[in-house]
């Protein structure tokens, strides 16, 4: 690598901001290192016509937000990926580490763009492409008709005005990255609609044992990381993904406990369990794996088992 190090992004402008945002503070404190950006090309980003992120992440034969991604720096095309966490399955190629994930975190929560909750009528259309949020909102209002979209955050804006939607909910992270937060209309309580795991989040990703991997040993926020480690490791032992509806939100208390919020919810809405825990922040996994097991005692395994089928 020498002085120069290559980061790979996705192309997106939020994309591009997020590799700013973290750049910011690291060439401060590497002020030898040239920095070279490196935009790549994902399944979910050249395929639009694919209606679920599901079915592109087949096509792709991986994740719709991350594999060509991957591919690109195992193969030393770059040094660093830049990711929204959320999009990053929980097994990171063989090979790669995470590293500690750099804070602070942006506001985790959903919001809905367009009209609040209460606001909308009776069978209303409500535009996301996420299943968990999918699921969420039937739960809230099983009226709604909610409708299939993807694309860029301000593309997805726009269909309120010109899409013949009613509203859409997309992630407080990328509207405040973008600033677009005038366009929210209503923040969702993140324990009551709980966000994608490790949602707000940036996951870089690098060779392990690479010069990259050195030179950012010591960057990051430990207090950001053990808080998605927890949701990543209650996703990981729910054998979910982007596909699957599981929300968790992780944060540290007054008390100085690692705290987290999940529920797993049927794509109907109709069935939801709810879990909540407490416990050190020097163990996130093992709080992850409990709430999980809570989880799944409530029945959750029937539920995702129901949607892997379908």
């Amino acid at each position: 690598m020498s002085d120069v190090m290559r980061i790979g992004s996705r192309a997106s402008k939020l994309a591009r901001t997020q590799v700013t945002e973290w750049l910011a503070p690291i060439a401060e404190q590497l002020p030898g290192v040239a920095f070279k950006r490196q935009i790549i090309l994902e399944g979910g980003d050249q395929d639009r016509m694919t209606p679920t992120l599901a079915d592109v992440a087949k096509t792709a034969g991986g994740s719709a937000f991350s594999t060509n991604q991957e591919a690109a720096l195992v193969t030393g095309q770059v040094d660093v990926i830049v990711h929204s966490l959320k999009d990053l399955p929980t097994s990171v190629h063989e090979g790669t580490l995470l590293l500690t994930t750099p804070g602070p975190r942006e506001d985790v929560r959903d919001v809905l763009c367009g009209s609040t909750l209460a606001g909308l009528r009776k069978g209303a259309r409500v535009g996301t492409g996420a299943p968990r949020r999918v699921a969420q909102l039937l739960a809230l209002r099983p009226d709604l008709d909610v409708v299939p979209i993807r694309g860029n955050v301000p593309g997805r804006l726009t269909r309120t005005s010109k899409g013949g939607l009613d509203a859409v909910v997309l992630a407080a992270a990328g509207l405040n990255r973008l600033g677009l937060m005038p366009e929210v209309h209503e923040v969702f309580d993140p324990v009551v609609f709980p966000p994608s795991p490790g949602q707000g989040a940036l996951g870089i990703q690098v060779r392990a044992e690479s010069p990259a991997a050195e030179l950012l040993a010591r960057t990051g926020d430990p207090r950001v990381d053990v808080c998605v480690r927890a949701e990543r490791a209650l996703l990981a032992e729910l054998h979910g993904g982007c596909s699957v509806p599981v929300g968790a939100w992780g944060r540290i208390g007054s008390d100085g406990l690692l705290h987290l919020s999940a529920a797993v919810t049927s794509l109907d809405g109709a069935q939801q369990v709810t879990a909540t825990g407490d416990g050190p922040i020097d163990d996130p996994e093992k709080l992850g794996a409990c709430v999980a097991a809570d989880l799944l005692a409530q029945g959750a395994s029937g539920i995702l088992a129901s949607i892997r089928k379908a």
